[in-house]
């Protein structure tokens, strides 16, 4: 067990969350769809496995050992959080990175400790002891958060003059954004839900000698085939709707660098968040909240950076700012409440 070194590699994938789609704002002269299919094929379909293959002997087989019921389980999350991925695109388009992910990761945690004891009938979980009741007060404390960021949107939109918004956030619309947000933050916890539904996979990987830290790749395998249908389907559904096949037919090196890039870095943060749980011991339950908080925390630092908080008001920067330490604080509660 190293808890210091696990904490590091959670917010190693946290940084990789908050800075994914940063290559997008080069890619030039292809639709939205285009771009997002070759990051979600490069960052679903061709990381993984090639992960696994050097990490998990035998790898496919040791996917393949889990019971087709877990398989499709895992698939299915991987399908849910295949929604809230198409909306996170969007939401980040609406609204900028700091204030979009601020708002989607804070839904999004809130969503991942609430929805498995409702789904599952064990409610009453929630509230059955003093631990329980933590849990849910850093749920609650999230849901605050998100109120305050929520404001600092609706009090930027307000102060900034129309051309101000539109030079760091092209696209800004706050209406758009907060309903394209809700949906990113429940539906994107579908992601956790399947990476800790596979306990077999992981327990095959090791007996066919893989290491620890290692242990989950499979998993992410598994689950990101669901997300590769549902952004497949999407994907080709809008190049029809807006007869954007011709971008695949004129193909830029500099479109396909940049788009790879993202499906890079994108899928870093899932295989940071597993490779870090074996480091914690019976810590690992904080996997998801370190990734959410650190997300958080990069995302608004890269926000104030490109300027998307420029020119706004005292009132503005106080609401982003209790927002913001409210949102990190409650994933500390949310974590020590589990344990």
């Amino acid at each position: 067990m190293d808890s210091v070194l696990g904490m590091l590699i959670f917010s190693a994938g946290g940084l990789a969350g908050a800075t994914f789609l940063l290559p997008a704002r080069g890619v030039k002269s292809w639709a939205y769809e285009s771009w997002w299919f070759v990051y979600v094929f490069v960052g679903l379909i061709v990381c993984p496995p090639l992960i696994c293959y050097f990490t998990v002997p035998d790898f496919w087989n040791v996917a393949m050992f889990a019971p087709a019921a877990v398989l499709w389980r895992c698939a299915g999350f991987g399908a849910m959080w295949g929604v809230g991925a198409l909306a996170w695109g969007l939401m980040v388009r609406y609204l900028g990175i700091g204030l979009g992910l601020a708002i989607g990761c804070g839904l999004c945690a809130a969503t991942g400790t609430l929805i498995p004891p409702i789904a599952t009938g064990q409610a009453a979980d929630l509230v059955k002891d003093a631990g329980a009741l933590t849990v849910l007060g850093g749920v609650i404390g999230s849901l605050v958060g998100i109120v305050f960021v929520g404001l600092a949107g609706k009090s930027k939109e307000a102060e900034m003059p129309e051309e101000e918004k539109r030079k760091a956030v092209a696209e800004f619309d706050f209406k758009k954004g907060i309903v394209t947000a809700v949906i990113a933050g429940v539906f994107s916890a579908g992601m956790n839900f399947g990476l800790q539904g596979a306990e077999v996979i992981e327990n095959a990987a090791v007996a066919a000698g893989a290491k620890e830290c290692w242990r989950g790749m499979p998993v992410i395998m598994v689950v990101l085939w669901g997300g590769f249908v549902v952004e497949l389907l999407w994907c080709l559904q809008q190049n029809f709707k807006n007869r954007t096949f011709g971008d695949y037919l004129r193909p830029s090196l500099r479109n396909i660098a940049l788009s790879s890039a993202i499906g890079v870095i994108w899928v870093m943060q899932f295989v940071c968040t597993k490779c870090g749980e074996p480091l914690m011991g019976e810590l690992k339950y904080i996997s998801f909240a370190v990734m959410m908080a650190s997300t958080i925390f990069f995302s608004t630092l890269i926000g104030v950076a490109l300027g998307e908080w420029k020119g706004v008001g005292r009132r503005t920067k106080a609401f982003l700012t209790i927002g913001t330490l409210v949102l990190v604080a409650s994933f500390c509660v949310i974590s020590i409440g589990s344990k």
